[in-house]
């Protein structure tokens, strides 16, 4: 993956915060203003779901209005077409990827929330501990501005690891100590977890998935740290046992 000086500069200050102890709603709301210069974007929103009711809540939010805001928080989160869509991704991933800007902008949910405020392309992340979702980012841009791309997919892929990292220490460790280590991959992480344990070498996953084989190695570190094994034979034995 290539990422740029300028790039680079900002991850260095996103990655330094998110090496910090804060509350979850610090962590959030501290990588806001990164996130937007480093994605080249104009609005941020996180929340967090709240499996008790089944909502999204403890809004952060950077150049949106707060009383737009609490329309979603009271009614447009139950009208929402995309956001379920997205978060069962479970990586970051365009608001395009799971519905044609077309369509989106039929929608009530696009002409009397989104479009009040000035969103127009989006790109959402999700960090999850498990199945359990304990944190977002959902970025976007005006109208007169191009879509998010696949190199800003890779950012956040990038970013993702350290996010849920910050937010799982900030919740005193999400994760249950049961719990299968196979659970904390991404779905990209799983997917070529899958391609290794099929036998495939870096160069074939890069060629298959149209990524660099940098960007391979990069996930492959991520994978072994997550499953705690240290050879690509270990990734295979857990996805057998999982």
């Amino acid at each position: 993956m290539y990422v740029t000086a300028a790039e680079s500069r900002v991850l260095g200050r996103i990655f330094g915060l998110l090496s910090e102890d804060m509350a979850e709603h610090e962590v959030r709301e501290a990588i806001a203003d990164h996130l937007l210069e480093l994605l080249q974007a104009d609005y941020y929103a996180s929340f967090v779901w709240q499996e008790a009711s089944k909502t999204f809540g403890k809004a952060v939010i950077l150049n949106m209005d707060p009383r737009n805001v609490a329309n979603y928080d009271a009614y447009f989160q139950y009208h929402d077409p995309i956001t379920f869509k997205l978060q069962a991704r479970r990586e970051a991933t365009l608001v395009t990827q799971v519905m044609p800007q077309r369509d989106l902008m039929r929608t009530e949910f696009f002409n009397d929330f989104l479009a009040r405020d000035g969103l127009h392309w989006g790109v959402n992340a999700y960090s999850f501990v498990g199945n359990r979702n304990i944190g977002d980012v959902r970025i976007w841009r005006g109208r007169r501005r191009e879509n998010f791309d696949a190199h800003a997919l890779e950012l956040l892929r990038l970013i993702e690891p350290a996010f849920t990292g910050a937010l799982t220490r900030a919740d005193g460790g999400a994760a249950g100590a049961d719990e299968s280590p196979v659970l904390r991959l991404s779905v990209r992480e799983f997917e070529i977890a899958r391609m290794i344990a099929d036998d495939l070498s870096d160069k074939e996953i890069a060629r298959r998935l149209q990524v660099e084989v940098s960007t391979v190695r990069t996930y492959l570190k991520r994978i072994f740290d997550k499953l705690g094994v240290r050879r690509r034979s270990g990734v295979a034995g857990l996805l057998s046992r999982h």
